[in-house]
Formats: C-alpha cells, sequence, structure tokens
C-alpha cells in the first residue's frame, strides 16, 4: 500500500512538472509573437475587413475569424462578484474578464471605447450580454480602463480579437494583434 502511495505522489509530482504548457491556457496569455511578420500580416488582412454587427438573441453563434467587432460594451452588475463563469473560474470585478456570445472562450482582445479611444485588453471567459445591441460585457476594471462608468451603462466600442481559440486546439491571430487601438485603420 505504500509503495502505491509513493508511486501516486510521484505520478502526480511529474505531472505538475509539465505544468508549463497549460501556461498558455492562463487567462491573456498570447502563445505566439505578436511581433512576427506573419502573424502582421494575417492581423492586417483581417483587420482590413469590416467589423461584425453584435449577435443579438440568447443564442452562441461562435465567430472563430479573428475579424473586429463593432457594438456596445457593458459592464456586469456588482451581483457577478464570486459567480462562476462559463469557463469554469470564479469572476472578479478587479479582473480582465469579458463576457461575449461570439467569440471563443478563452479569446484575448482589445477593447476600444470610440468615445474616448481608450482600450483594456480582456480574456473572454463568460458568455452574454444577452441584450440586443450589445457586443460584449466587462468587468468593472476593463470598463473603467475604457472610461465606461455606471452612469453612461454602455459604450460603443470596437472589439479586436488577438488571440482566438481554434477547435482544433491551436491559436490564431486575430485583427487586434496589430499594435494600437481596435479602432486602428490601415492605409491602403
Amino acid at each position: 500500500m505504500t509503495r502505491r502511495l509513493f508511486a501516486a505522489a510521484a505520478t502526480i509530482a511529474a505531472l505538475m512538472a509539465l505544468d508549463a504548457p497549460a501556461a498558455a491556457n492562463e487567462p491573456g496569455r498570447v502563445p505566439f509573437d505578436v511581433n512576427n511578420p506573419q502573424v502582421q500580416e494575417q492581423a492586417r488582412t483581417l483587420a482590413r475587413k469590416p467589423p461584425l454587427g453584435p449577435a443579438n438573441g440568447r443564442r452562441i453563434v461562435e465567430d472563430r475569424s479573428g475579424r473586429k467587432q463593432a457594438g456596445k460594451a457593458s459592464f456586469y452588475a456588482p451581483s457577478f462578484q464570486g459567480k462562476t463563469m462559463a469557463d469554469g473560474r470564479r469572476f472578479n470585478h478587479a479582473g480582465q474578464a469579458a463576457a461575449s456570445k461570439t467569440l471563443p472562450l478563452g479569446t484575448v482582445a482589445k477593447v476600444t471605447n470610440t468615445e474616448t479611444g481608450k482600450t483594456a485588453e480582456v480574456t473572454v471567459q463568460d458568455r452574454g450580454p444577452y441584450v440586443d445591441g450589445r457586443t460584449i460585457d466587462l468587468s468593472k476594471s476593463s470598463a473603467q480602463q475604457i472610461g465606461l462608468d455606471s452612469r453612461a451603462g454602455v459604450a460603443p466600442v470596437v472589439v479586436a480579437p488577438i488571440a482566438v481559440p481554434q477547435p482544433d486546439g491551436s491559436v490564431k491571430p486575430g485583427a487586434g494583434a496589430l499594435p494600437g487601438p481596435a479602432t486602428a485603420s490601415l492605409p491602403d
């Protein structure tokens, strides 16, 4: 019995030592070099396409293309603090969590308020918002970064994915992999 416990403990220790690949799954981690010329070219191609509009209704329709999205941002109500999000983590208003009906869970994106020009980098960890015309829900911290306060409630935004998880486990660069805000225009 002791030998089995020792073997089990050794196996667990070995698995914990292999935890480095899991770091790419941490919120906010981008598993590629955004300065790589190939990544920049893919991002540039996507950034030239017109932004997609918000998905209406309650249905989740994932968009793994990496294209920009335009719509309105809102932020989570205080009552969501500590609740479990769609990815299984607990929501924290001080974090950089976001909710989207179209971007896959784990997507890292830039959110730029088109009125203030301020940008925040977020990770999609939840589903929603379930209000027509809304593109993304933000934590209080992210909302403050883009100049969205409780008095306004919503703000017009452009969401540009930086890194988009794909069904095969790979991660695709998105339009937001380019430097600058999500609203940056590109020369022809």
